[in-house]
């Protein structure tokens, strides 16, 4: 199985630049937007994986579940970051990890519904506690600014960048982070290969509700 990990020499300025220069990089939107950033090719093919193994990623694939539990670790790389770095799949068939830059925001919400989690541009004291949607009263304010998070996904993450004029402190906390991205792609396939042992596909059927108009006496 393919380790992205790499150990670096980080008190050495040559090998903290030769893997940054030399780390493999894709787009961060499409080629025609010229923005790329550090990256890790996750498809299934270029793993190493034993044939087994790969038949059964494919067929994961068709479930959500499967995706579910995969960008519950981007999430989390986010959330360590501050959301001000991010990992998220690019690609056709999104095969690529790609390191995004990010952040967060208000989101300009002031209330939300305990029950369906609905939320709202108004407090409670503004248009009291019923909600829109549910129509129960159960809406509660933000105890704090409610933020929302962000991508920046035209932005590209040190494209073009010799590294001469980083200091030894920055170069070191750069390198960690794509070290941290790297952990993150080898996590990735970790739970992946866990999935496709442990788990099976099997078909379900769901009824979906359908709203028609009938005739009834009164």
């Amino acid at each position: 199985m393919k380790i992205f990990t790499q150990t670096v020499n980080k008190r050495s300025r040559k090998a903290m630049t030769d893997y940054l220069a030399g780390h493999f990089r894709y787009d961060t939107m499409n080629s025609w937007n010229n923005a790329t950033s550090y990256a890790c090719n996750l498809k299934i093919y270029r793993l190493g994986l034993d044939n087994k193994t790969v038949n059964k990623l494919y067929e994961l694939m068709e479930t959500n579940e499967f995706f579910d539990q995969l960008h519950d670790l981007t999430y989390e790389f986010g959330a360590e970051h501050d959301y001000q770095w991010q990992a998220g799949f690019n690609g056709r068939s999104g095969g690529y990890l790609v390191l995004y830059q990010g952040g967060q925001k208000p989101s300009g919400d002031k209330s939300f519904c305990t029950s369906c989690g609905q939320k709202n541009y108004t407090s409670v004291a503004e248009t009291e506690n019923i909600c829109g949607k549910c129509g129960k009263p159960e809406r509660k304010d933000y105890s704090r600014t409610h933020m929302s998070i962000y991508t920046s996904p035209g932005l590209g993450v040190d494209q073009c960048e010799d590294f001469e004029d980083w200091d030894m402190d920055s170069l070191r906390r750069r390198v960690e982070l794509i070290q941290e991205f790297d952990a993150l792609a080898d996590n990735i396939v970790a739970e992946a290969v866990y999935m496709a042992e442990n788990c099976d596909v099997q078909d379900e059927t769901i009824y979906v509700p359908q709203t028609r108009k009938v005739m009834a006496y009164v």
